[in-house]
């Protein structure tokens, strides 16, 4: 039988966790109200043929064409779909590096293909409306890849304004090619960056995963006598490649299994004459 506490420190508890509950179940109802209502005006604004639960958000990213990736994220049932979110190493060596209409193909293809790619985490339904990163080109790219496999999917661009500040961005469709902006529509506005910025955050953090894995990989093992066992007792102890580099012979041979004449080299290795 459940016991119900009447009074003193657990009666406190029990209320306390009540009033979480209760507030909790309050933030739920006014968000999926609040995001409900931003979705309908969506379909209004841009007259979509159907309602939006559905809502992938693409960005990609890289620097100076090195390290190039893709990603989307997930926005659905009013709430952001994190296991549903997807990352792309770009694979295709045909590209330009730093070509961001390339690598917008090819992310979407691989994603929208009619292969295992589609569906992310078995999922078997595409999106209501695809939201890109970027701006008329980026558009027409994405115009052309849902063309290829005869969807027919609603897409929007948002463009950052001028000197990249927010709350001047520049939405394209296939439908307004020179743009409109949504100043008069802030909920919508507000709404569409909370998307972008989202996905900016995961392609941003999946890029800087790579960038660093990519400098550990080549800074360290070119080194004679390092292996991965070693690799990773050097990175536990100073924990990045940048501490490492900057280390004296001293401070590496503390190192537990690396010796002497290891830390001289990996000291000349980062320090030629």
């Amino acid at each position: 039988a459940l016991h119900r506490p009447q009074k003193g420190e657990k009666l406190k508890l029990t209320q306390q966790a009540s009033k979480q509950a209760m507030d909790a179940l309050e933030r739920h109802i006014q968000t999926h109200t609040s995001s409900g209502k931003i979705l309908r005006k969506i379909q209004e604004l841009f007259h979509l043929d159907h309602p939006i639960k559905k809502i992938e958000v693409y960005d990609n990213s890289h620097i100076q064409g090195n390290y190039c990736i893709g990603a989307f994220i997930v926005f659905n049932e009013c709430v952001f779909e994190k296991n549903s979110y997807r990352k792309f190493t770009i694979k295709n060596k045909d590209i330009t590096p730093g070509d961001d209409y390339g690598m917008m193909k090819e992310v979407l293809t691989r994603r929208l293909s009619p292969s295992k790619d589609r569906q992310p985490n078995g999922s078997s339904s595409l999106p209501d409306l695809i939201l890109i990163d970027g701006g008329k080109g980026q558009l027409n790219v994405a115009r052309e890849v849902l063309k290829e496999f005869n969807l027919n999917i609603p897409l929007i661009a948002i463009a950052k304004g001028p000197d990249r500040n927010a709350g001047n961005e520049t939405f394209f469709t296939p439908d307004h090619l020179d743009g409109i902006t949504l100043e008069k529509h802030k909920e919508v506005l507000y709404f569409f960056e909370r998307l972008r910025d989202e996905a900016h955050r995961f392609a941003i953090g999946f890029h800087r995963s790579k960038r660093e894995k990519a400098l550990t990989q080549s800074a360290i093992d070119d080194i004679e006598g390092i292996g991965q066992f070693r690799k990773r007792l050097l990175l536990q102890h100073f924990g990045s490649v940048k501490n490492i580099e900057s280390a004296s012979e001293t401070d590496l041979k503390m190192v537990e299994g690396i010796s002497a004449s290891l830390a001289k080299r990996i000291y000349d290795y980062f320090h030629p004459n």
